[in-house]
């Protein structure tokens, strides 16, 4: 599929001030960030965050994150696999009480996620956020809901296969990817975050060095009905060696990752 990419400019608001670049394909309308929004604003301190969070924002470019998915007061988003909240809490700031976030783990991640959702305490803090208990094709959310949905380091996991289950425990490639867009409602956004691998490396990877060709997650998003519109790289770094798993000492936290915006 011809992929024809035009026009590199800054990205506005945070992604000015981070000085990455986003790309925005032909002919699908505006770019990535609505610039009627302070995501600055939601950084600011004594929100009753852990301090964690805190020590963590520029190491995972967040507000950048934050301003590429265009999340705004109001919206409905959902956030899969969305682990212990990190990214829970800001888009849960920024939709405030009339919207509504839906914090998604698959029921499996029970064991790694131990308490740290409960002991969070957004959940408290921030009624707008529901958290569920769900595969990724299987979500308790109505079609059409959706005005934004995210994956941040999640794709990778529809082949990732824990011992002693069998592929698709987590839920099925393919439906994965339909689920999405049933949610979405018509001219919402699909923002997905993941580790790259080499391109022209089999989805499989995904199970191995947690890392996805992000040409898989694109013909994916594209086979169930969403157009990809931008693409940033303010998480890239050409330095990473795609041949280690992203856990390694040497590369964790530091790894290649593709940040990429669908529209249905």
């Amino acid at each position: 599929m011809r992929r024809l990419y035009i026009g590199v400019a800054a990205l506005a608001l945070a992604g000015c001030a981070h000085g990455y670049q986003h790309r925005e394909r032909a002919g699908d309308g505006p770019g990535p960030v609505a610039a009627s929004f302070d995501y600055a604003s939601v950084f600011a301190p004594d929100q009753g965050r852990p301090e964690a969070d805190y020590a963590d924002y520029e190491l995972r470019k967040a507000e950048a994150v934050l301003a590429f998915t265009g999340v705004q007061p109001g919206m409905t988003v959902v956030e899969m696999e969305a682990g212990d909240g990190f990214y829970t809490e800001l888009l849960g700031s920024v939709v405030g009480a009339e919207g509504k976030v839906y914090q998604q783990n698959p029921a499996g991640f029970d064991g790694f996620l131990g308490d740290s959702v409960e002991k969070r305490g957004h959940l408290v803090r921030l009624p707008q956020v529901e958290y569920v208990r769900a595969q990724f094709d299987a979500m308790p959310v109505a079609d059409g809901e959706a005005d934004l949905v995210t994956w941040f380091l999640g794709p990778h996991e529809l082949w990732f296969v824990p011992k002693g289950t069998e592929m698709g425990v987590f839920g099925g490639t393919e439906s994965s990817f339909a689920e999405v867009a049933r949610v979405l409602k018509p001219g919402g956004t699909f923002v997905v975050l993941d580790h790259m691998a080499a391109p022209g490396t089999p989805a499989t990877t995904g199970g191995d060095t947690h890392r996805i060709d992000k040409a898989i997650v694109i013909d994916m998003a594209e086979a169930a009905g969403l157009t990809l519109v931008a693409e940033s790289d303010v998480l890239a770094n050409p330095a990473d060696d795609y041949s280690i798993g992203v856990f390694d000492p040497s590369v964790r936290r530091k790894t290649d990752r593709f940040l990429l915006k669908f529209r249905k």
